[in-house]
């Protein structure tokens, strides 16, 4: 982790003040953060990114140090804050790396905006497939913003984040995200930061699972480089998600860390920022062309041919 957190910046945006931090310079990359998260989900990457990348890192609507208004949480709004933000900013186009729900919205951003995007990275990400964790689920039940709200109470609150942090420090794949889980579950005292993160829960997660799919419009990756990039250990949203993401877009590339859960990012921070690094290193970015895009339209889905098994890991010592 860097000595110290970056220097957050503001801007208002449709009345809503949105918090984000911006530093090195060269091609644009836009990191968003997952469910309850915010930019400092990053931090164990940003000065590594920041050595060849523009790195922007916004608190989503609703999260962090941003607005948490009444207002418009699902994929696609936040597709179009993020496009607003970066327009307000003077960046044209972006590799966006969204990691869990940021994935979905990433996905939703290069579906919405292709002519702004060069590039996918998918971190452990949402709209994958039905399976979620249970904790999540649960957000959408009846009674949750009230019984958050009992759980939240300051004695209860310190004594359950203390004990997930003690837990997370032990060498069990069951307890690997606990540490992060522990700073999500603290957020919740702000009442406003419970509303919000329901609503957003609730536009692409019921009590069955994830409703919102990329699976029927996948097929437009042909036109755009993407990476999936999972823990292996992943509790919270299955790393067999990977192998659908092989089997949506084989032109994916996809890497699966050992030893690492729900955050790659933060369990193995050189690594990550590696794999990015080469990612971009290594591919043209996206051209938009209208023809193409229409094309690709009115060929549609097909479906994948037979079964497409688990990647391997990545490439052990890289």
């Amino acid at each position: 982790m860097p000595s110290t957190p970056h220097e957050v910046q503001y801007l208002t945006i449709h009345s809503h003040r949105r918090a984000f931090v911006k530093v090195g310079e060269g091609p644009a990359l836009l990191l968003l953060h997952g469910l309850g998260c915010d930019h400092t989900t990053w931090e164990p990457v940003i000065d590594d990114l920041a050595k060849r990348f523009t790195v922007i890192a916004p608190d989503l609507l609703g999260h962090g140090l941003s607005a948490k208004p009444r207002a418009d949480y699902s994929v696609g709004g936040y597709a179009n804050g993020v496009r607003d933000l970066l327009t307000v900013l003077g960046i044209d186009k972006v590799t966006v790396v969204g990691h869990s729900f940021g994935g979905g919205v990433a996905m939703q951003f290069a579906y919405q905006f292709p002519e702004r995007t060069e590039r996918v990275v998918l971190v452990a990400s949402g709209g994958l497939g039905p399976e979620v964790s249970p904790a999540i689920r649960a957000i959408t039940t009846p009674g949750f913003h009230q019984a958050m709200g009992v759980a939240t109470l300051p004695g209860v609150r310190h004594l359950g984040v203390a004990g997930m942090k003690a837990l997370s420090s032990l060498p069990l794949k069951a307890t690997h995200d606990l540490d992060e889980v522990a700073d999500i579950y603290d957020s919740f005292k702000d009442p406003a930061a419970r509303a919000a993160i329901r609503h957003v829960v609730r536009a692409v997660v019921d009590w069955r699972g994830q409703i919102v799919t990329m699976a029927d419009r996948a097929y437009l990756t042909q036109a755009m480089p993407m990476c999936v990039v999972w823990g292996r250990d992943d509790k919270v949203i299955p790393v067999r998600h990977a192998s659908l993401a092989a089997a949506l877009a084989p032109r994916s590339r996809i890497e699966v860390i050992p030893n690492s859960g729900h955050f790659p990012h933060k369990d193995h921070p050189q690594r990550f920022a590696r794999i990015v690094t080469d990612f971009v290193r290594t591919t043209q970015p996206a051209t938009y062309s209208r023809a193409r895009w229409r094309q690709l339209l009115r060929n549609g889905y097909v479906p994948p041919v037979g079964p497409v098994e688990l990647l391997a890991e990545a490439t052990p010592g890289a």
